[in-house]
C-alpha cells in the first residue's frame, strides 16, 4: 500500500478527531455566537465572569443568565453545532432556586448552564447593568459589571458555603483598583453578606 495514502488517511483521521474534540471554551464561544445572532438578551456569569475581572482559574462549567422565551430556546436548539445538546430535564440552582437549562458536550464532563432570568431584585438589577465586552478570540459577549459579580459571588459563598466563590471575590478585589464599595455594601446589607465582604476585603487588603 502507498505510504503516502496511509499517511493521508492518518492525517485526515487526526483532523476529524480534533474537530470532534470540542473544548468547554469552544462550546461556550459557539453558544455566545448563537445568542448574539439571535439577539437574545443574556450575560455570562459564574467563574467565567470572575476570571474576566480577577485571576483565572480552571472550571468545569460555564454559567449564563438569559431572558427566556420558548421561541428563543427552540432556535438555540436548532443552531447548536454537532456535539452539543440540551439535557432533557430542566433543573434548579440550589441557592436562588432559579430554573436552568443544561447543555452537555459529547464525551466531556464540561457543562454549560443557562439560567432563566428570575424576578429576584438583584438578578434584575445586574441584568439591566450588564455591559458588552471583548471576550475569547476577539468576539464580544455580555458580562455583569465587576461589582455585581462580587455581590453574587458573596451571595453564593453564604448560601452554598462554597470557598471557591469567596476566593474569587478576594482575587477580584486584589487586582481591581476602582471598586464601587458603596454599591456593593448596599446589596450586601440586603443579602446579609456584609461580614463575608469584610473578611474578603481583609484578605485582599483593600
Amino acid at each position: 500500500m502507498d505510504k503516502r495514502a496511509v499517511q493521508g488517511r492518518t492525517e485526515a483521521s487526526v483532523e476529524i478527531l480534533a474537530i470532534n474534540a470540542m473544548t468547554g471554551n469552544d462550546a461556550l464561544l459557539a453558544l455566545i455566537g448563537i445568542l448574539n445572532e439571535l439577539d437574545t438578551p443574556y450575560m455570562v456569569v459564574g467563574s467565567y465572569s470572575s476570571n474576566f475581572y480577577g485571576i483565572p482559574r480552571s472550571t468545569k462549567d460555564a454559567d449564563l443568565v438569559f431572558q427566556f422565551d420558548s421561541r428563543s430556546l427552540s432556535e438555540i436548539v436548532k443552531r447548536l453545532p454537532e456535539g452539543l445538546s440540551f439535557d432533557q430535564q430542566s433543573t434548579f440552582e440550589m441557592v436562588t432556586t432559579t430554573r436552568k437549562e443544561v447543555i452537555v458536550i459529547e464525551d466531556s464532563d464540561f457543562l454549560i448552564e443557562l439560567f432563566h432570568l428570575s424576578t429576584d431584585d438583584f438578578d434584575q438589577a445586574r441584568f439591566q447593568r450588564r455591559e458588552k465586552v471583548c471576550f475569547g478570540d476577539g468576539s464580544t459577549t455580555w458580562m455583569p459589571r465587576m461589582e455585581d459579580v462580587i455581590i453574587q459571588k458573596l451571595r453564593w459563598a453564604k448560601g452554598g458555603a462554597r470557598s471557591k466563590d469567596f476566593d474569587d471575590v478576594v482575587a477580584i478585589l486584589g487586582v481591581q483598583e476602582e471598586v464601587d464599595f458603596s454599591y456593593i455594601i448596599d446589596w450586601c446589607e440586603k443579602h446579609g453578606t456584609l461580614e463575608i465582604l469584610a473578611k474578603a476585603r481583609e484578605e485582599a487588603e483593600v
